[in-house]
């Protein structure tokens, strides 16, 4: 019976590579990306049609989003203001680099600056397929409770930056910060963090200034 570890560590190979040619197509039209991953519910559309309606006049904007049914997040984004390519996954708990491959090609990437992947709602899969963005963010929020760093580090540890986001609920629900940075901090000293309310739009500012930074516009 074939091992599981060698056909596993062959679909990463074959995924990574797909992933480095995604990320040259992008870097060769100028276009910075951003791999947004979370768990349902956390806010992850909520945050692209901020980023969207904020941004629209400094980065011509694109947003792919993946989902395992329906064009909601997809359709959402486009009425923010972007540019949106819907991906269904037909049960797959991630996008790899060849979903992202096929979705770049509907777009004429030289007319963009910025485009936001919304990954599939899952705190496991998502981390282990690269994609080929230049960014990976990770968005956390409030009503998950304070222990996810500890549950699900895989996650955690090799992301580029964290959203903590809905802290409109702190005073309605235990969530202990220090707790959850400790956690934080030991998979991912130093992880660049943003505290937010996507209802409040409280720390989007900080948000914006980091996608700023990093872009190219």
């Amino acid at each position: 019976m074939p091992k599981r570890i060698p056909v596993v560590e062959k679909i990463l190979s074959a995924n990574d590579r797909i992933a480095q040619e995604n990320r040259a197509r992008l870097d060769e039209a100028g276009v910075f990306s951003i791999n947004l991953m979370a768990s349902p519910g956390a806010g992850k559309t909520s945050l692209i049609e901020h980023t969207v309606q904020r941004l629209a006049r400094q980065f011509r904007l694109a947003a792919i989003d993946g989902d395992i049914a329906t064009s909601i997040d997809a359709d959402r984004a486009a009425a923010a203001g972007a540019t949106a390519i819907q991906i269904n996954t037909g049960g797959q708990c991630h996008l790899d680099a060849v979903m992202l491959r096929d979705a770049l090609k509907q777009l004429d990437l030289i007319e963009f600056d910025l485009l936001l992947v919304e990954n599939v709602g899952n705190l496991v899969c998502p981390a282990d397929f690269e994609l080929g963005t230049h960014k990976n963010v990770l968005i956390a929020s409030i009503p998950e409770g304070d222990d996810k760093p500890y549950k699900y580090p895989g996650m955690y540890k090799d992301v580029d930056a964290l959203i903590v986001n809905k802290i409109d609920l702190l005073p309605y629900i235990a969530f202990d910060m220090d707790y959850f940075r400790r956690g934080v901090e030991l998979l991912n000293p130093g992880l660049v963090t943003f505290p937010i309310s996507c209802r409040t739009t409280e720390g989007l500012d900080e948000w914006l200034d980091w996608i700023k930074t990093n872009a190219r516009p």
